[in-house]
């Protein structure tokens, strides 16, 4: 069997046995039309960034740590997506997000280490990957608070991470993507609550790494009524 083929199967396999609302579905070998397209290409067109509000980017982050927190304790075994990005998430009219892309996903292996190759979309793989292979439930957690801070800059914050330090002292509120109205005192207080998760799911120590589990309690106690 080629790789291709058995990233197909494996996506399949996946799919089919995943039923979440913010998770794509998956109707035979075709996928359900979201039509507001992928998160990636929002935030690379100033008009259609523009219609992502504040209200809507919490909600994005919101519903891709509720998908990853149902993949990794509601289906069994549990699933790594492996390829948390703003290119596999999907936003429909309404731009609810629905995690995409399950080609390269794995299902773990609770009574074995889960060994791999390295893969997934460069800017967003967790660190200990390049040197362990080593496939854990924390992998998907490093995506995703690359992913919340881009959802919040309006761009990959590849610069910033190089900056940033997990201490609330460093965060600061510039940067909010600057192509949308200055926010409430409200909102900009929520993304601060976004960024000290974010950062904490950036820790180079995948054991120091909260689990999707806590970061979607984090989500809903600190600022997800908006």
């Amino acid at each position: 069997m080629s790789f291709q083929q058995e990233e197909f199967l494996n996506e399949i396999q996946a799919l089919t046995e995943i039923r979440h609302r913010n998770i794509v579905k998956f109707y035979g070998f075709f996928y359900e039309y979201l039509e507001s397209g992928s998160l990636d290409k929002i935030l690379n067109n100033d008009a259609s960034a523009k219609e992502l509000g504040w209200t809507q980017r919490l909600n994005v982050i919101k519903g891709v740590a509720d998908a990853l927190f149902y993949l990794h304790n509601n289906c069994f075994p549990p699933i790594v997506h492996w390829d948390i990005s703003s290119k596999n998430v999907l936003l429909d009219l309404g731009f609810e997000a629905h995690v995409s892309d399950f080609r390269i996903a794995k299902f773990l292996n609770l009574d074995s280490s889960n060994w791999s190759k390295l893969a997934g979309t460069h800017g967003y793989v967790a660190p200990e990957l390049a040197y362990t292979m080593k496939v854990t439930e924390k992998c998907d957690v490093y995506s995703f608070g690359v992913l919340a801070l881009e959802v919040i800059k309006g761009k990959h914050p590849r610069d910033f991470l190089f900056e940033m330090s997990s201490s609330s002292s460093n965060m600061n509120i510039e940067i909010l993507d600057s192509r949308l109205p200055y926010p409430s005192l409200d909102v900009q207080n929520k993304f601060m609550s976004i960024m000290q998760v974010a950062f904490s799911c950036l820790d180079q120590n995948p054991v120091s790494r909260p689990t999707m589990k806590r970061v979607s309690q984090l989500l809903c106690e600190n600022f997800f009524e908006v």
